[in-house]
């Protein structure tokens, strides 16, 4: 992948503490350049750097640009560019690894050995700026030492020191085998560091820190002279994280020294990354699109193209319910009977199933009721057609009915109550609670036959609980019907409605033409039903007291209307 112009970054985010940016680049194309200057707290950095050194050479040091000069290992300004996770090593270090003896990881020495590379090769170019890695000690104490506040007496809290333990980093990618082409969905056996690294969720970062040894003159590699000029994170989700931001059109940054001399050293921190050639640009903008073309190939496979719409004219219901609760019956081991039935106009297809019957469950002592928990899944779909006789009526919802019944020892079921529920006519997620009821007999005789043997009343048309679809007649007369109130049950429904009319925008429209038409702002008014009903009992009652009130009382009432409008 060749290199990506600076501009590539793109900032999502800057402000006092830093900057973060955005790149589909690879981070090992990234770096940036560092400039230090020892000035005063008022003189300002100088724009170019000053000319090298022409007096005589120092062995081991080596000027930066490789031109022969040589500088003096305390000069009053340094420039260095950093790659991603490059090692530029410090006094501290230098001293430190040239001692067999200290070197106890392997990371020690690999560094001993680089060192002497170095020493073989002429020195290190760097004198005061250096870096530490993502592997490095340095890095792994800033992130265990992380402070919220700038006190000096601040105390992590237990979810900080737990937070600290967890490090994010990126774990080693083993080869995966040809055999296990898929990841293992359950560990059976988690070891203690896949349980600490995988119970929160994060994202592994690597973390690059830009040193300054501000020492003064003669007593470079002391610890407490180090002070870090920049940090680098880097996520896998291509999240450059720079802390201070680049100097860009800002001012230099400033470091204040407390020591045997107050001083005051000046840096500024830019991206240095190699800029893309146009043509490289434009090879591998024709990659991505390649790339993203077969991809989306891929997901038309496996999606389809085609997708399933509804016949004009027609409306399309997903219901998907979960029968929750009962709760409040007199008995234990519930079990639910539903059956949905359809009104005129509606249909269903021939392989879905309008009726069902839950899990027996036995209830569970909640507060002052008895709850029994079904969690009992079902689907239904059906499809509502427009007919020409029903232009400007409202369609009639389908209503779910069921029943609870309780089952003893012996096998024997007992009706604890019967209940019904109209479908909502609204898409979305509703909770419903319905109460139900259950018919009894009077006197002693029933109950003990009902807790002895089992039997009780029963409605022989369950749709008796509403108005039954077989009924004709204008008024259902239910005179010396004895019920009693008994439980609830609790309904959890997802309903979505599918229709080519919500398509269709008011703008496109120029009168709504049938009912079907308005659904799709019915679906945002779901007690119009209720409103439509109240408002015909409303105007069926005044129809039947015009009717009964003497006909020159009502002569008389209507010319006192008239009076009343007139001007």
């Amino acid at each position: 992948m060749a290199r990506r112009r600076p501009q590539a970054m793109a900032a999502v985010s800057s402000g006092a503490g830093g900057a973060v940016y955005r790149s589909r680049d690879p981070v090992r194309n990234l770096r940036l350049r560092v400039r230090l200057q020892r000035g005063t707290s008022s003189g300002p950095l100088l724009p170019q750097a000053p000319p090298l050194l022409t007096g005589p050479a120092l062995p081991g040091l080596s000027d930066r640009a490789g031109t022969g000069a040589r500088r003096p290992p305390e000069e009053e300004e340094e420039e260095a560019e950093v790659g991603w996770q490059e090692k530029l090593f410090s006094q501290f270090e230098v001293d430190l690894y040239q001692n067999e003896s200290a070197c106890q990881t392997p990371l020690d020495r690999q560094y001993r050995e680089e060192i002497l590379k170095l020493e073989k090769a002429g020195g290190r170019k760097n004198c005061r700026i250096f870096t530490y890695t993502d592997h490095d000690r340095f890095t792994n104490l800033e992130e265990h030492c992380q402070k919220v506040t700038d006190s000096d007496h601040e105390v992590p809290s237990y979810l900080a020191e737990r937070m600290a333990n967890v490090r994010r980093r990126r774990q080693d990618c083993r080869p995966t085998e040809a055999s296990s082409l898929k990841s293992k969905i359950i560990t059976w056996e988690p070891s203690e560091e896949f349980i600490k690294n995988n119970h929160v969720i994060n994202t592994p970062v690597q973390t690059m820190y830009i040193m300054g040894d501000l020492g003064p003159y003669g007593k470079l590699g002391r610890r407490e002279y180090e002070h870090v000029l920049c940090t680098i994170k880097v996520d896998d989700n291509g999240v450059i994280t720079v802390k201070p931001d680049f100097t860009d059109t800002k001012g230099a940054y400033q470091i204040e020294v407390d020591g045997e001399k107050r001083e005051v050293w000046k840096y500024t921190i830019e991206n240095a990354s190699v800029q893309m050639k146009p043509e490289e640009e434009e090879r591998e903008q024709r990659v991505f699109r390649d790339l993203y073309g077969r991809y989306k190939e891929y997901l038309s496979g496996l999606v389809g193209s085609e997708f399933e719409m509804t016949l004009p004219g027609t409306l399309r219901l997903f219901v998907n319910g979960e029968i929750v609760s009962a709760q409040g019956y007199e008995y234990d081991n519930l079990y639910v009977h539903f059956f949905v039935e359809l009104p005129n106009q509606w249909s269903s297809p021939a392989f879905q199933q309008l009726s069902g019957v839950t899990q027996t469950c036995a209830t569970k002592a909640l507060g002052w009721e008895n709850v029994a928990y079904f969690s009992y899944l079902f689907t239904l779909e059906m499809f509502f057609t427009q007919g020409v006789e029903s232009q400007d009526s409202l369609p009639q919802w389908p209503v779910l009915y069921f029943e609870v019944l309780s089952l003893d020892f012996w096998q024997r079921y007992r009706v604890e109550g019967y209940g019904s529920l109209v479908l909502p006519a609204s898409p979305g997620l509703h909770n419903l609670t319905i109460p139900t009821w259950r018919p009894v007999e009077l006197g002693t005789v029933a109950e003990l036959r009902r807790f002895f043997i089992g039997g009780s009343p029963e409605l022989e048309d369950i749709t008796y609980v509403r108005t039954p679809s077989t009924f004709k007649g204008e008024r259902l007369s239910r005179f010396g019907f004895r019920t009693e109130t008994t439980g609830s049950v609790t309904f959890r429904l997802y309903c979505l409605q599918q229709s080519k009319a919500f398509l269709e925008t008011s703008a496109m429209r120029q009168r709504m033409q049938s009912v079907l038409d308005r659904l799709g702002g019915f679906s945002q008014q779901g007690s119009v039903y209720s409103v439509l009903e109240a408002f015909q009992r409303a105007r069926r009652r005044m129809q039947e007291a015009r009717e009964s009130l003497p006909q020159d009382l009502i002569s008389a009432s209507a010319s006192a209307v008239h009076q009343s409008q007139e001007p």
